[in-house]
């Protein structure tokens, strides 16, 4: 796994920015090295270690896009209909069936009865649809005019060419990207090992769901958030259970769980307060990056390094674990995992709400998007704001994201719009 050393991150006690921290993260994290071959049926959501470069032309040879008749343009009357002979017929899969004397080479003055797929007869350049045409008891066939020279065929290498990059290192493979190298004769790839991800939380207030629980005790929120959104990275998730707010007891989980990991996570006991012992383990055991940043909710993130391994100490409460694990937990898997990160993608919406904030800070606020009577897309803010509130992200839609240098918001502002379900 890859090893970091104590100073790997220049930080300081100031608010560090989002996209500080992210540069940061990108600049300074090695990626694992291990490259395991797959099938491609194990390989949906794996990172593709190496360059796929086609190893043949697709489609390998000229064919007809329709169901139809190829014809040689050269053949067709300018501005009237054309009448042809029919001389033959061509099935996907299949050799050209002659239904003449000529040779496949000599069908000057003939049409071709060709069906979706198949190979476009030599010499001959243009298919009609056959709803277009009309055929003639005769063993004719009447073509309309209009047709553009080239119509309904596929080229040979019009998707991709041989020896062109099909697929870039780096890329998280989608199914389609499975669908593309099956079409070029691959069965396996090779893709980076999973990243080995260990979570717990913290907190002697924090009780599992499933035990009874205490008085003054919650049942613990985060580490099943976590792993969802783990697995959505495509990484391998060890949940170690809930930890009590006692320094040493924190300290040796975490420095265990690096010895066996590439990444440990934790929510919660990174904040100010005398119970918040996440930190203090951190800067006992390894070095601490950063440990606020100007993002609300989720300021408190600590990020350090222990045992030569990142280490990410989420905020406790969940609203906030959603938001600090896709802005900078995310990027940081990629990293580790040598996937070429994808920004979350944002569509700008009219904002149906009035919002003040300090300058300085990124904030995101939950928001459900509504179509007005002019048809467009306004977002209105979720009637309660706490980071505690899980109801805020059940019963919304997506994140509006307020940068730092935006103070105030107004009705009938444009503002930008992150779905959640863009955020992968």
């Amino acid at each position: 796994m890859a090893q970091l050393s104590k100073d790997s991150f220049a930080a300081d006690d100031r608010l560090m920015t989002v996209d500080e921290a992210v540069a940061a993260i990108f600049a300074r994290m090695p990626c694992i090295e291990d490259v395991e071959p797959v099938s491609l049926i194990e390989a949906e959501g794996r990172v593709l270690a190496q360059d796929l470069i086609a190893p043949r032309d697709l489609p390998g040879f000229d064919n007809s896009a329709v169901d139809g008749f190829a014809v040689r343009f050269d053949d067709l009357a300018p501005a009237v209909e054309t009448v042809l002979d029919l001389g033959g017929r061509a099935a996907a899969g299949h050799a050209l069936a002659i239904t003449d004397c000529r040779t496949a080479a000599g069908f000057a003055g003939k049409a071709v009865r060709i069906f979706t797929g198949a190979a476009m007869p030599e010499g001959m350049d243009t298919v009609f649809m056959q709803e277009d045409c009309q055929r003639i008891s005769d063993g004719r066939v009447s073509l309309p005019p209009g047709l553009s020279r080239g119509a309904n065929r596929r080229l040979r290498g019009e998707d991709i060419s041989v020896g062109e990059t099909a697929l870039r290192a780096g890329r998280r493979l989608r199914p389609e990207d499975l669908g593309l190298a099956a079409a070029l004769g691959l069965d396996r790839l090779g893709v980076r090992r999973r990243l080995k991800v260990a979570i717990f939380s913290t907190g002697d207030e924090i009780v599992s769901p499933g035990e009874p629980l205490k008085p003054s005790a919650v049942y613990d929120a985060n580490r099943f958030l976590l792993q969802g959104l783990l697995r959505r990275q495509g990484v391998s998730v060890t949940d170690l259970g809930v930890l009590a707010d006692d320094t040493a007891e924190i300290r040796s989980a975490i420095r265990a769980a690096a010895r066996e990991h590439d990444l440990v996570l934790t929510s919660g006991g990174v904040s100010m307060g005398e119970e918040d012992h996440v930190k203090a383990a951190i800067c006992d055991e390894g070095a601490l990056v950063f440990w606020r940043l100007a993002i609300k909710p989720g300021r408190p993130v600590a990020m350090g390094v222990i045992e030569g391994v990142p280490f990410v100490g989420l905020p406790g409460n969940p609203v906030a674990v959603f938001i600090a694990f896709a802005f900078i937990a995310r990027p940081l898997i990629a990293a580790l995992s040598g996937a070429e990160f994808e920004p979350e993608r944002r569509f700008p919406v009219k904002s149906g709400f009035a919002y003040k904030k300090k300058a300085g800070r990124r904030e995101y606020v939950r928001v459900v998007v509504l179509t007005d009577s002019t048809g467009a897309m306004v977002a209105e803010k979720y009637g309660v704001e706490g980071a505690a509130v899980l109801t805020s992200l059940t019963r919304t839609h997506g994140l509006v994201e307020l940068p730092e240098d935006v103070v105030k918001v107004a009705p009938g502002d444009v503002i930008n719009f992150i779905d959640y379900d863009l955020i992968r």
